[in-house]
């Protein structure tokens, strides 16, 4: 067993034990940071490569079959801004569940911003920010993202 696949097989192993749901062959590579792992649910043969960012705090579902290039951000939290009186740094927080179902392609510094759905089939390009839902089979790119084409399914 090579050194990066026992990194690979440590992150996976540690990983199952705090998340709410970890499937089968999930690969979580080096410098993938995971906040609030136990409200993350992944399904099977999922990779998540180098530099991601997932905010778990709200709930995360990844479906299976999905991977997740390098450098991209999942939020599944939002600042509330609304008070003028109050910084918005000290303003609450929304909790909102984000979604990203089955066979999904998350592009390299793609963002997913908090309460999106990501139907399967997917593709987001990547550099895109995913400022509403996905349908099933879309591409989409942009800032933000907009729909490119369908896959013709």
């Amino acid at each position: 067993m090579t050194q990066g696949n026992k990194g690979l097989l440590i992150r996976y192993v540690l990983f199952k034990s705090i998340s709410e749901k970890c499937g089968d062959n999930v690969s979580i590579h080096p410098q993938v940071y995971i906040f609030n792992a136990r409200e993350l649910s992944v399904g099977d043969n999922v990779s998540i490569h180098p530099m991601c960012y997932i905010d778990a705090t709200g709930r995360i579902q990844i479906g299976s079959d999905v991977s997740i290039a390098h450098g991209t951000t999942i939020m599944s939290t939002n600042h509330q801004y609304s008070d003028v009186n109050l910084p918005i740094k000290d303003q609450p927080i929304d909790l909102i569940n984000t979604q990203i179902d089955d066979d999904v392609w998350v592009g390299a510094k793609v963002t997913i911003l908090a309460g999106i759905k990501v139907e399967s089939g997917s593709v987001l390009a990547a550099g895109a920010v995913i400022t509403k839902d996905v349908s099933k089979h879309t591409i989409v790119g942009g800032v933000p993202a907009i729909e490119i084409k369908n896959r013709g399914v």
